[in-house]
């Protein structure tokens, strides 16, 4: 009997969590599990606005971490899916996809579509000429290069009041107090806070010398400036843009059922409802959490939900039970610069509550959040012993039918 091909697209959080807790839940005689990337190190996507603000992180590279597992890890730009035909196109060592004589097809019994998102201009007029983004490393990194230069130290925009424009905001005003940083929002600062969540964002921002812009939204990005609704021009040398995620346009090029925006809709188990051997996993789903709510782009939805995929392959070739579908939330975790957080709790549906932890106790807590999730991603059992089982039915071999190098 052929092995089972199992294809991860996309080695962020969510894909090599997924990848790795395969591995651990099945037979490497029986299964082929290949994960494909276009980049050979791990991005700590949740830490983009340290390394913008000038902070260097440790690398990361996705063979040391999948080391053991079995996992054959291939470096490639993913530029194609055949759902129907169960296969993924792909033009090895990071090509552009233009070439088709350079490309590759590969096969697979199933497939874990694990692409994540990107920045969201919200077509924005010039907003993707000017502005910069820190939803991806090549972001971050052209931010950081643009604010060590020789003129600096000017006017920074962060457009954008939800989680990430706060993280950016906080932490170039904190590691540069020689730029005049603005934050404009759509919204109050903070206004999906409890009041003390709140009234601790407004201390830390008032005293890292934040301008902030509420009620306002930008409807044109110029090269020195940004205009708002009402005809304002706020002064910007650097304009940086967190406004929102969209998630990677190759999923509406398929068959996959997909919403308006492109994210692939999900049942409870985080498998497509048009493609069963199919499998979501990260911000590309549309899964629907606690009180009916559609989960948000965040690692806090997609960590459990990779788990939850996993399982449910797992348990499906083999014969097994399916494991229930609990994901909820328990907090928002914001790092407000090094030496300042904030900890908001929520209810399951993510709705704040009274409590909140606040100051040096709250930013230890979201930095041991933050090497959590990197552990998490070496260690998908959670560093339970691993229990592989057997496909149902499934004859062992010792072929396997993956192409490139196993970790």
């Amino acid at each position: 009997m052929q092995q089972h091909r199992i294809i991860v697209l996309g080695a962020g959080y969510t894909g090599a969590i997924t990848a790795g807790r395969l591995a651990r839940r099945l037979h490497r005689d029986e299964v082929a599990i290949t994960l494909v990337n276009a980049e050979p190190d791990f991005v700590e996507r949740v830490r983009m606005h340290q390394l913008a603000a000038g902070q260097d992180l440790r690398p990361r590279p996705l063979r040391e971490m999948l080391a053991g597992t079995g996992v054959v890890l291939k470096l490639a730009t993913i530029t194609g899916v055949d759902v129907e035909g169960r296969t993924v196109t792909v033009e090895p060592d990071g090509g552009t996809g233009t070439d088709p004589a350079a490309t590759e097809q590969l096969p697979y019994d199933t497939l874990v579509y694990a692409l994540g998102s990107g920045w969201d201009d919200g077509g924005v007029p010039g907003a993707a000429e000017h502005a910069h983004q820190i939803a991806s490393r090549p972001g971050a990194l052209r931010l950081r290069e643009r604010l060590a230069g020789p003129d600096a130290a000017q006017p920074v925009v962060v457009v954008g009041g939800g989680l990430t424009g706060l993280e950016a905001a906080t932490e170039l005003a904190e590691a540069r107090p020689d730029l005049a940083v603005s934050l404009v929002a759509r919204g109050a600062l903070g206004d999906w806070l409890s009041e003390k969540g709140r009234r601790h964002l407004r201390k830390v921002v008032d005293g890292l010398g934040i301008t902030v812009h509420e009620q306002t939204v930008v409807t044109r990005v110029e090269a020195d400036r940004v205009i708002t609704g009402d005809g304002r021009d706020i002064p910007s040398a650097v304009t940086v843009w967190t406004t929102g995620f969209a998630v990677h346009p190759l999923a509406r090029a398929t068959a996959l059922e997909t919403t308006a925006t492109g994210r692939i809709v999900v049942d409870d188990s985080m498998r497509s409802v048009s493609h069963p051997d199919v499998y979501v996993v990260g911000d590309a789903a549309l899964a629907t959490g606690p009180g009916g709510k559609p989960l948000r782009m965040s690692c806090a939805s997609g960590t459990p939900a990779a788990w939850l995929a996993a399982d449910v392959v797992a348990a499906r070739l083999t014969g097994g039970k399916l494991p229930a579908s609990k994901i909820r939330y328990y907090n928002q975790c914001v790092s407000l610069g090094r030496s300042e957080g904030l900890i908001q709790f929520v209810t399951a549906d993510d709705r704040a509550v009274d409590a909140a932890l606040t100051g040096r106790l709250a930013a230890f807590y979201k930095e041991l959040v933050c090497k959590g999730a990197v552990w998490g991603v070496a260690n998908p059992t959670l560093g339970l012993p691993a229990r592989r089982r057997r496909i149902a039915g499934a004859a062992p071999r010792t072929d396997r039918t993956a192409t490139g190098t196993p970790a």
